[in-house]
C-alpha cells in the first residue's frame, strides 16, 4: 500500500462527518492599543487587510467546513464586503460581538451549522497563522477533544508583586504561551460555556473555560510567527515576517 501523504491524511480527516469543524473568528475588539481611527482588523499588511490574511488561512484549510465571524456592529458591513472581495466562500454568518471575548465566542457558537462537531476559535488579528498549523491543532483536538496552538516559553519568567518586585522565578519547562486556534468538541465547549455562565466565571481565553470545567487541553507547538497583531510595532513585525515568507516562496 502506498504511503499516506499529509494532504491525503487531511482529506480523510475532512471527509469524516465526526470531524466537521467551524472556525469562529473573533474580530470584535476595540483596537485600543493600536491607536488611530481604523480597526486593526482592516489595517493593510502586505497590501491586504489583517483580517483577510486570517480568513484566507481558514478558507484554505481542508479541515474547516464553515467560517463565522464575530465583529463590532459598526463593522459588520465592512466585514461582509471584505469576505466578498477575498472570496471567503466558507462564510456562513457574521454576528455582532459582545463586550467580552467570551460573549463574542458564545454568540458565534450559537449559529454553527447542525452538522458541526468541532469549533476552532481564533483571533481575527492572529493573521500569520497557516493552514498547516490549523490542521495540526484540529488533528490533536479530534483525538483529545480539546487542543490549542501555543509556543514554549524560552525566556526566564518571573512572578512579581504589584509593585514590580520579583517574588520567584518560574520553571519555564512547564510554561507555554497560548495562541489560537483553540479547537474543541462542541459538547465539551457547550458544557464549558454553561458552567462559566452559572459560576460567573470569565476566562482570558477559551482554553481557560475548558480548564474551569476540569478538562485538560492538549497544547500543540506552533511557531512564534503565529503572533497577534495588537500594537503598531506588531504590525511592523508582521509585515517583515510576511515579506520574508514571500522572498522564500520566490527563492
Amino acid at each position: 500500500m502506498g504511503q499516506v501523504t499529509h494532504q491525503t491524511a487531511n482529506l480523510l480527516l475532512a471527509s469524516n462527518p465526526k470531524n466537521r469543524t467551524a472556525a469562529l473568528i473573533l474580530a470584535a475588539g476595540n483596537s485600543s492599543r493600536m491607536g488611530g481611527e481604523t480597526s486593526k482588523q482592516f489595517l493593510a499588511l502586505g497590501g491586504i487587510p489583517v483580517l483577510a490574511h486570517t480568513l484566507l488561512a481558514y478558507q484554505q484549510s481542508p479541515l474547516i467546513t464553515e467560517i463565522i465571524i464575530a465583529a463590532r456592529e459598526k463593522d459588520v458591513d465592512t466585514v461582509v464586503a471584505l469576505c466578498e472581495d477575498y472570496r471567503i466562500t466558507k462564510l456562513t454568518a457574521v454576528v455582532i460581538g459582545g463586550k467580552k471575548r467570551q460573549e463574542s465566542a458564545l454568540r458565534a457558537f450559537s449559529v454553527i451549522g447542525s452538522d458541526i462537531r468541532y469549533v476552532a476559535i481564533a483571533d481575527g488579528a492572529r493573521c500569520l497563522i497557516t493552514p498547516t498549523e490549523i490542521e495540526m491543532v484540529c488533528g490533536a483536538a479530534y483525538r483529545k477533544k480539546a487542543a490549542s496552538a501555543g509556543i514554549r516559553m524560552t525566556g526566564t519568567v518571573k512572578r512579581v508583586s504589584r509593585g514590580g518586585a520579583i517574588l520567584e522565578t518560574l520553571d519555564r519547562e512547564t510554561l507555554w504561551e497560548a495562541q489560537t486556534p483553540q479547537v474543541f468538541h462542541i459538547a465539551l465547549y457547550a458544557a464549558a460555556q454553561s458552567r462559566a455562565a452559572s459560576d460567573g466565571f470569565v476566562g482570558t481565553d477559551d482554553n481557560e473555560l475548558i480548564e474551569h470545567l476540569g478538562y485538560r487541553v492538549q497544547m500543540v507547538e506552533c511557531r512564534k510567527e503565529n503572533m497577534k497583531v495588537t500594537t503598531p510595532e506588531d504590525l511592523r513585525i508582521a509585515g517583515a515576517i510576511l515579506a520574508a515568507r514571500h522572498r522564500d516562496e520566490k527563492a
